[in-house]
């Protein structure tokens, strides 16, 4: 299968996506997590503009094996740094950016609307839209040892 010729982000894109907002606890976002079916989910501010990303390895990790409980911890806290991509983007301008930060979601933001939030892309959308020598790549880009 091979990727479509000028494909953007948003041509890959999972649309729809729910954010847990930056006031919200970390349990708010484990119960997101949990009734969506993902490992991750975006952190908007109460501007409904993209502030971060949260997984659940970060919960697990910077949270729970801490000692902190979920339910005392904003979403906002830990919404580190941020990588998204433009919706006209070209499909390898995502790859290059998920391989070069090894993450395996990008935000997709709509640059030329209202610079919202309008979907993400994942290692599925990215299985499903390129070629499975660029998939195999950014596999081996994305799960090296840092």
């Amino acid at each position: 299968m091979a990727a479509q010729q000028n494909m953007t982000a948003r041509d890959a894109m999972t649309a729809g996506t729910q954010c847990v907002g930056e006031s919200q606890t970390l349990l708010d976002a484990c119960k997101m997590m949990r009734d969506l079916e993902v490992g991750a989910v975006p952190i908007c501010g109460d501007d409904n503009r993209l502030k971060g990303m949260i997984t659940d390895r970060d919960i697990v990790v910077d949270c729970c094996a801490e000692g902190r409980n979920p339910a005392d911890i904003h979403a906002g806290e830990m919404a580190g740094e941020l990588h998204w991509v433009d919706a006209d983007a070209d499909i390898s301008e995502c790859l290059e950016m998920m391989e070069s930060h090894q993450i395996k979601r990008l935000p997709v933001i709509d640059v030329k609307g209202d610079h919202r939030l309008i979907g993400m892309i994942s290692e599925s959308d990215l299985a499903k839209n390129i070629t499975d020598e660029q998939l195999a790549e950014f596999v081996g880009r994305v799960y090296a040892p840092s």
